[in-house]
């Protein structure tokens, strides 16, 4: 009984932690529904802003901007542009794009830490059908051209870290998305606050059982959407 009560503690204090600042003071956050950056107008997006205060004190912004709902601690979403909300006490929250975009290249709307599998996505506007995708990390072509929307990054290391962007056949045009910065934030925090002193660390484990291999596609998928990239090759469906 004592040691569940200091496991909840733990898992209180990294979930507390994680909502503070590296000053100690709380940080207003805006949250993203459906959870993928940027968003896109034609998923209906809905922000909340979460920071100090009563939700009656929320301020929205778009583009620089006042805007929108006043004493409202959420926004429905319908023009493009960059929002940010401001709550007294915890301030102004980072930036979330909205974008309207013909193509638009999508990662999770969360903290990215190394063993975790991460699916990007491709989308035309208006979830309109994308082909012949190609995808890029820093310039570089990660596979030939092919008919996925999706690529799968597992495991997270480290060096999966860059600028990811798409390219693909929307209608009869050739369109590119907006590069989208991905970047890697170690390990699960969780995992090393259990790990004793004498333990080696369980993803290293992991990484030294599972050697870098070729990707292998899904079996679940006959259009190559299980294909998963190792983060130092530029293999993918072929």
């Amino acid at each position: 009984m004592a040691g569940d009560t200091g496991m909840s503690g733990k898992v209180a204090l990294l979930l507390w932690a994680q909502t503070l600042g590296l000053t100690g003071t709380q940080t207003t956050q805006l949250l993203v529904e459906p959870p993928w950056r940027p968003a896109v107008l034609w998923d209906r997006v809905t922000l909340t802003c979460q920071g100090s205060g009563t939700a009656d004190a929320t301020t929205w912004y778009r583009d620089g901007q006042h805007w929108g709902q006043e004493e409202k601690d959420h926004l429905t979403v319908t023009e493009s542009g960059t929002y940010t909300c401001d709550r007294p006490g915890s301030g102004l929250s980072p930036p979330v794009s909205i974008l309207d975009d013909e193509l638009v290249l999508q990662v999770p709307a969360r903290t990215l830490l190394e063993g975790d599998t991460v699916t990007l996505r491709c989308r035309g506007q208006g979830n309109s059908t994308v082909t012949k995708v190609q995808f890029y990390r820093d310039e570089n072509n990660l596979m030939g051209s092919i008919n996925a929307t999706e690529l799968s990054l597992s495991p997270l290391q480290l060096n999966h870290s860059g600028r990811y962007s798409c390219r693909g056949l929307v209608g009869s045009f050739i369109s590119r998305s907006a590069a989208v910065t991905v970047t890697m934030h170690g390990e699960h925090p969780l995992q090393l606050e259990l790990q004793s002193p004498d333990t080696p660390k369980a993803t290293s484990q992991w990484t030294q059982s599972h050697s870098p291999h070729l990707p292998s596609p899904s079996l679940s998928s006959s259009w190559c959407q299980g294909w998963r990239v190792p983060p130092s090759s530029s293999w993918g469906c072929p």
